[in-house]
């Protein structure tokens, strides 16, 4: 059979392409030198830096220059967190930062997510691929494909990226040369995963260690556990205004109300108390059932200027907390602070196995009596002489006169905030 002349002129073209396809992928090791020297760059060369990120950024930087038609590439982890259930790293072709989004649970629920791609890896699949620029690709065209289109882009794909126990998470490559990305780049880029899946997972899991400190004792307290004071009795002594707070009645509230409404009850009693607490620079040491421990070292030469904002903001989100719990028909919340200043000791207590990093010492008792006698003055706030001499702000508080506190010989000049009562 005769072959045209078109059709000869297409056979040489081929031939012409896979010509510069084998001399661009490695019939000479080119391809695979390539792809070996980001995989040992992912291995050995990135222990110094510590965010995913910055890694993600610059291997896709050695990817274009590999000659992979990269041009955006994102991961979506689902991270540990108390606020977000996941979060995206998204890079595009030029920018030397990647873009990081974070996700609050129930997105699964949003209609950007149900109509979008990740639903679908996210149900099981191994991979979720669309030709951009083939108007016959099977498959939903969802609105993100649209955006991709309008950036120029022609090929995108998702791939897990599994970390250790099948833990499950995602990578995408979207390319802008026409025609998408070759078998040979869809090879080249699966095989550099596995390294990038142990790079990711180390960093993922660093930060979770220091996402789960930070929940539980602080940034302050975790950044001291993380640099090496995880022994009994490792701790400093430091000056600091502290901060005792406790709900009133609780005992009576948990027995009435149901589980739930007692639950949230608590949660927004602590917001309150807590946003302006950590605004203002104090660091909350812990939760006692319906208490409140929070220091404001002295470091900070407005430690107790700060303090004493923080308590009037608090007091400012406790009357809005208070009116929308009468607008529900329950009675308002009562609560007590206590407010003293002076030297604590910082660091770990605790049995041998079971540590907590915490303040002891008189002036913890102290703020804790002063917090006890708010019952009895009938003043929601009680603040120590000595913290008001620091604060220098006598003239603008009540003084109560002296008090006796248990386990303390000699009273205690007492004063409150004016009009608090």
């Amino acid at each position: 059979m005769t072959m045209t002349k078109a059709g000869e002129a297409e056979v040489a073209m081929q031939s012409l392409m896979e010509a510069g396809a084998r001399a661009l992928h490695g019939d000479d090791g080119a391809w695979p030198a390539r792809r070996r020297r980001i995989i040992d760059w992912l291995v050995l060369e990135t222990r110094g830096e510590r965010f995913i990120d910055n890694i993600f950024v610059e291997m896709c930087r050695k990817l274009v220059e590999a000659g992979i038609p990269v041009a955006r590439a994102s991961l979506h982890f689902r991270i540990h967190h108390p606020q977000w259930l996941g979060a995206r790293i998204l890079w595009r072709k030029g920018l030397t930062e990647a873009e990081i989004d974070t996700y609050a649970y129930g997105v699964e629920d949003t209609s950007q997510y149900l109509n979008s791609p990740l639903r679908g890896f996210n149900e099981g699949a191994e991979e979720v691929r669309r030709h951009l620029d083939d108007p016959a690709a099977d498959g939903p065209d969802y609105p993100l494909y649209d955006e991709l289109r309008a950036d120029g882009l022609t090929d995108y794909i998702i791939w897990p990226l599994y970390h250790t126990l099948g833990k499950r998470h995602a990578i995408t490559f979207a390319s802008d040369r026409p025609g998408g990305f070759s078998p040979d780049d869809t090879a080249f880029l699966m095989d550099i995963l596995p390294a990038l899946a142990l790079v990711s997972e180390i960093r993922l899991k660093n930060r979770f260690a220091r996402t789960l400190l930070e929940t539980y004792v602080g940034p302050h307290a975790s950044e001291q556990i993380l640099a090496g004071a995880i022994t009994r009795g490792s701790g400093v002594t430091v000056g600091a205004a502290i901060l005792i707070c406790d709900l009133r009645d609780f005992t009576r509230l948990s027995d009435l109300w149901p589980r739930d409404d007692v639950i949230d009850l608590l949660n927004g009693y602590f917001d309150a108390l807590s946003e302006p607490i950590e605004r203002h620079g104090g660091e909350i040491l812990k939760f006692m059932g319906d208490g409140l421990l929070a220091i404001f070292p002295l470091s900070d030469p407005c430690a107790c200027g700060n303090l004493l904002g923080a308590i009037g903001e608090a007091q400012v989100a406790l009357a809005r907390l208070n009116e929308e719990n009468v607008s529900k028909g329950h009675d308002p919340l009562g609560y007590g602070i206590g407010v003293h200043v002076g030297d604590v000791m910082y660091g770990n207590i605790g049995s041998h196995k079971r540590l907590d990093f915490t303040v002891i010492g008189p002036a913890v008792n102290i703020a804790s009596r002063l917090e006890s006698l708010t019952k009895e003055l009938q003043h929601p706030v009680l603040l120590s002489r000595a913290f008001v001499e620091r604060a220098g702000c006598a003239a603008t508080l009540e003084n109560l006169g002296f008090h006796p506190l248990r386990g303390l010989d000699e009273p205690v000049e007492v004063f409150a905030l004016s009009g608090s009562k």
